[in-house]
């Protein structure tokens, strides 16, 4: 099992690598340790906040996909699709029309609308019915209210495309300052909570069975995953799908104990950020656009080999 994490950890490594080998002036990661002075600042300037911000960002998108897709028991429950995402698109738009634009202040209103949105699952997660269909509503209607947020202040409508669409243009070190503790308490918060989350991925009767206390238990979870999610949102916005991604990936390489799949959902979050700015960069579109468009191939693959989303 070590092996493969190292295994996923070392094409991490070579997706960071070509981000980092892209942009605008022809400058290589190797510029680092050369004499052009100007090509090592915009590297170690431009490009590794830029990279570490992605990383950081895919790493919490992973985590909460894997989370919620074991809280709710939903192979297509994903930040998304469950309405914690688009809450935390919510604040981070709500902060923006009210002229806030430092990190961390965004990061915190990130943060609000991530946790309403996971509030509001929690309470579809206590009743009964179809979870995930309900989130998709409660997405739809989180959506719908940032687009009216929009309407207040129409000149702000291209900066603000960044929180709807997900890009790590402009990155830089104080983005990554607010992030990359978060993504380090989340990821080893979840490695811990492995074997609840083993156990709450199978059903309530047998986690009662165990021993453990289900709503207490899963509420701290999915504020776990609101967390992750709204820390990832506040640094690159809304980039659809890592979450739903990252978990099947991962779990094809090393099996559904979350002991394993968590650090493997956050590497192969972590690479799917890097990948999709890379090719994005080279292709001139946002890197949730990228990320979008192979989140919706496995999205129909997985809604159509589990028979549906209820």
């Amino acid at each position: 099992m070590r092996w493969r994490l190292a295994g996923l950890a070392a094409v991490v490594v070579v997706c960071a690598l070509a981000q980092l080998s892209v942009g605008a002036t022809g400058a290589s990661p190797g510029a680092l340790f050369g004499a052009d002075e100007h090509a090592r600042m915009v590297v170690l300037e431009l490009r590794a906040p830029r990279v570490l911000v992605g990383l950081c960002a895919g790493a919490c998108l992973g985590i909460a996909g894997v989370v919620l897709q074991a809280a709710i028991r939903n192979q297509l429950a994903s930040p998304e699709i469950t309405g914690v995402g688009s809450g935390a698109v919510l604040g981070a738009v709500a902060a923006s029309v009210a002229g806030v634009a430092q990190p961390l202040p965004m990061a915190v209103a990130a943060l609000v609308g991530g946790v309403l949105g996971g509030g509001v699952l929690w309470v579809l997660v206590g009743g009964s019915g179809d979870v995930a269909v309900r989130g998709v509503v409660v997405s739809a209607v989180l959506v719908g209210t940032t687009l009216v947020l929009l309407t207040a202040r129409p000149q702000l409508a291209g900066a603000v495309s960044r929180w709807l669409l997900g890009s790590l243009a402009g990155r830089t070190w104080e983005h990554l300052a607010p992030l990359w503790p978060v993504a380090v308490v989340v990821l080893v918060a979840a490695v811990l909570l492995g074997g609840v989350l083993d156990v709450l991925a199978v059903d309530d009767d047998h986690a009662h069975g165990v021993g453990l206390a289900v709503v207490p238990w899963r509420s701290g979870v999915l504020l776990l995953a609101a967390v992750a999610t709204s820390a990832a949102v506040a640094a690159v916005g809304a980039t659809a799908f890592v979450g739903l991604l990252a978990p099947h990936l991962a779990r094809r390489f090393v099996g559904v104990a979350h002991r394993a799949a968590v650090p493997a959902s956050a590497l192969t979050g972590a690479g799917a950020v890097a990948a999709a700015d890379a090719v994005g960069q080279v292709v001139r579109v946002p890197a949730g656009a990228i990320t979008a468009l192979f989140g919706a191939v496995v999205l129909v693959v997985v809604a159509r080999r589990t028979g549906g989303i209820g």
